[in-house]
């Protein structure tokens, strides 16, 4: 296999866990109120990273972890994660993943508005028709409007201006130190929704096995799905590979209908397909916009 192909299929086994891994955590708050699983969640994944990084002779810790850029990349990505795991837990998992699917399209509008990048009218098109989209899933002002399914909206706006800041980090922290820190994002939104519903069973009235094993079982995927997309990344070209993390609301549909026996209506359906559509564009006419720079 070509890196290019390699890095696809890392990508595609990536989504694929992702996708699991949402589809545990949905599964076990019908048992364990969701901060509680956040925080288990992001507890597991975190010792995981931080004994892989032991093993591999990595600091723990390292001051660029408090520098200003990260400091204000956590703070997007708690937005992100905490709005997103009400998300899938509250809405359709179907519905939640395929409005995911936006975040791309919001890099690309926020790039533009706050960073300077020049943007085409093809691709101004692009956002304007993955936007539409997300109108078409969401649907407001209509009797299916389902308002919890703006939590995904929100959080494609934490994820995007997660991804944004990104470029202004310092490049010194390592995969497993940036995994260690991003599971300790996931404790941090654990502890505020346990705060903010108050849930008076905590942990030892709620966990049961299943409950256990279910959490068990998104970390375990998590952290497969952090390593095969780190691993995806550094295989193969960034604009082979990224297309292929579309993917994810493909294995989403698929759980949803067979474990939530969710039915995807057509305009979630086709909502979906003009995101993906949209996102692909717009990553297509990136990649041709660097060869046209690299020949100048």
């Amino acid at each position: 296999m070509t890196p290019n192909s390699r890095g696809s299929t890392y990508m595609i086994l990536a989504m694929a866990a992702f996708a699991v891994e949402d589809m545990f955590i949905k599964a076990a708050a019908d048992t364990l109120a969701i901060g509680p699983i956040l925080m288990l969640f992001g507890g597991g994944g975190m010792l995981v990273f931080m004994l892989l990084a032991k093993l591999r002779q990595q600091p723990l810790y390292h001051p660029a972890v408090v520098s200003r850029a990260l400091l204000v990349r956590s703070a997007f990505e708690i937005v992100g994660r905490l709005f997103f795991a009400l998300a899938i837990i509250l809405s359709p998992l179907s519905s939640a993943s395929a409005i995911l699917q936006a975040t791309p399209l919001v890099v690309v509008l926020g790039a533009a508005l706050f960073m300077g990048e020049r943007v085409g009218l093809l691709r101004w098109l692009a956002i304007i028709a993955g936007f539409i989209g997300v109108l078409m899933i969401v649907r407001p002002g209509v009797d299916s409007f389902n308002p919890t399914s703006l939590f995904a909206v929100i959080s494609t706006l934490g994820f995007a201006g997660r991804d944004l800041s990104t470029r202004a980090a310092p490049p010194v922290l390592t995969n497993l130190q940036l995994g260690i820190y991003g599971f300790l994002v996931l404790i941090i939104c654990g502890v505020i929704l346990q705060v903010w519903y108050g849930s008076s069973t905590g942990f030892t009235d709620s966990l049961t096995l299943e409950a256990g094993l279910q959490v068990g079982g998104a970390i375990l995927f998590g952290v497969a799905a952090y390593n095969f997309l780190t691993n995806a990344m550094r295989t193969g070209d960034v604009s082979v590979v990224t297309p292929f993390r579309y993917t994810r609301l493909i294995f989403a549909l698929i759980l949803g209908v067979i474990i939530f026996n969710e039915r995807p209506d057509i305009y979630t359906l086709t909502g979906g397909m003009i995101i993906v559509l949209s996102g692909v564009y717009i990553l297509m006419q990136g990649r041709r916009r660097g060869a046209t720079v690299t020949q100048a």
